[in-house]
């Protein structure tokens, strides 16, 4: 096994983030004698589930109310073997809930785990008591808290997991994440695949010993080289001859992805972070970075019955990560008919105009970059602190970020809670095309990168975070505080 600091070398010589943007850990730990060999997985001979949809238990014109247990799971993510997961309600992956904008959502959570969690719903705009903050923590053991989710923002593909923190890497590499598909008059109004032909999947990478169980250590990508779609390691999906909505969410703690069909087909990118673009894109590849979402179609009419599709990842441009491992993701198999579905729209939604900013500021993200145990990660040279407030946002106000990754080989990204925002600028260059002319609220930043975002914070006051998505990176002390007064 290559050594983290023959890695930095070896970065530093061949350019180890690649066109995937895939990582070079921190710090992380060496695969054992006792892991599992994913190149020895069976490949495409698993059923990719469906995540369950969360039904609320009581229901107004207003309000809807869910309820959740995190609990631990034995659940079959490799063939023939159980694997011990955290998961909200005995679910891995964690379930979907379908809300629409202005009917607000009322979440109780309990956990009977035996660490504190937080729940975070990732690119909510939410009051900060339901925000699922680092420290607002939910007892172990039986302790509750209930989420109140307003659902006063535009559609959008979110999500949530855990958050509390030096708790949260592990708790989500252990399956605590689940789905949150919100909706609007605007998305209902567009003519796009709905019901068995729109499908939420969740994309992550995992490594596990000889036993079959789940082994988590801090900063550890090279080892995390088993594929997993909803909750399956490298499974198949059926589909019709139809068209398909896919809505993938990188769930993964540090994997970026960077998917493409067989032969470089094309597909149409319809929708990111904050969901639908204005309009349609066809593309033959999209990147992910931890946390990122991206809305998908694929027309299946064009392939006969019995083809065999693969969406796969670019290869690791870096030493090390099997390559038979990480380049497949999951196989659709065309074995049904139907109707073809009919166009795409040509125009998905507008974009409410940009208000002027009246203020800039310069955000600067880095990490150590020693190979050492002791690594960590700042922002604006500062460890995160829960006792300080890095930055104070007037009420109201529209501001003008510029987001820099001051690290020469280590990618990161950058999630604000609250708001969804714009992306104006990369690396100096007007963002007019691909998934960030949307709403986003996860944004990527490879070493030497940046990018200038826009965003409006109102709604709610408060404190919030703004961080490195790679949860490893965030973990090792990568987040600040913002309060909106």
């Amino acid at each position: 096994m290559i050594s983290r600091r023959n890695m930095l070398k070896a970065g530093v010589a061949t350019g180890a983030v690649g066109a995937a943007g895939l990582l070079i850990p921190a710090t992380g730990g060496s695969a054992q004698a006792s892991d599992l060999d994913p190149v020895n997985i069976p490949k495409f001979t698993q059923r990719m589930p469906l995540a369950p949809t969360l039904a609320p238990y009581s229901s107004t014109g207003t309000a809807e109310y869910y309820a959740m247990t995190m609990k631990e799971a034995d659940v079959e993510i490799i063939p023939g073997r159980l694997t011990r997961v955290r998961t909200f309600n005995g679910s891995f992956p964690g379930p979907v809930i379908r809300a629409k904008s202005g009917v607000r959502a009322v979440v109780q959570q309990t956990n009977n785990l035996s660490v504190a969690t937080s729940v975070h719903l990732h690119g909510a705009h939410v009051p900060e008591d339901s925000d699922g903050g680092p420290m607002d923590l939910i007892a172990p053991g039986g302790g509750t808290k209930t989420y109140t989710y307003p659902n006063q923002q535009p559609h959008a593909n979110l999500w949530f997991h855990d958050h509390a923190h030096h708790q949260e890497s592990e708790n989500v590499f252990l399956g605590l994440s689940g789905t949150y598909l919100l909706t609007d008059d605007v998305e209902q109004g567009n003519v796009l695949p709905k019901g068995a032909y729109d499908i939420p999947i969740q994309l992550r990478d995992a490594r596990f010993n000889d036993q079959g169980q789940l082994v988590y250590a801090m900063d550890d990508f090279l080892n995390r080289n088993v594929i997993l779609a909803n909750g399956k390691a490298w499974p198949y999906f059926e589909v019709a001859r139809k068209l398909y909505r896919f809505r993938i969410f990188n769930t993964a703690n540090m994997r970026y992805f960077n998917l493409s069909l067989t032969g470089n087909q094309p597909f149409t990118l319809i929708g990111t972070d904050g969901g639908l673009l204005p309009r349609p894109q066809e593309v033959t590849s999209v990147m992910l970075s931890p946390g990122e979402r991206v809305d998908i179609m694929i027309d299946f009419y064009e392939y006969p019955l019995g083809t065999t599709l693969e969406l796969k990842n670019a290869p690791d441009a870096m030493p090390g990560g099997p390559a038979d491992a990480i380049t497949k993701v999951l196989q659709f198999r065309v074995t049904g008919t139907g109707k073809e579905f009919g166009t795409i729209p040509y125009d998905l939604r507008t974009l409410p105009a940009l208000p002027p900013a009246t203020v800039n500021r310069s955000i600067t993200l880095s990490m150590d970059e020693n190979g050492m145990a002791s690594d960590l990660g700042y922002i604006n040279g500062l460890v995160y602190d829960m006792n300080r407030v890095d930055t104070q946002i007037a009420y109201g106000s529209t501001e003008i970020w510029t987001v820099t990754n001051a690290n020469k080989i280590i990618p990161h990204n950058f999630h604000i809670h609250l708001v969804q925002f714009r992306v104006l600028e990369r690396n100096g260059v007007p963002v007019t095309s691909g998934p960030e002319v949307g709403l986003k609220d996860t944004v990527n930043l490879n070493p030497g990168e940046t990018v200038k975002i826009q965003a409006t914070f109102t709604g709610y006051r408060g404190t919030y975070l703004y961080h490195c998505h790679i949860f490893d990176h965030a973990a090792m002390g990568m987040m600040a505080t913002m309060k909106i007064v």
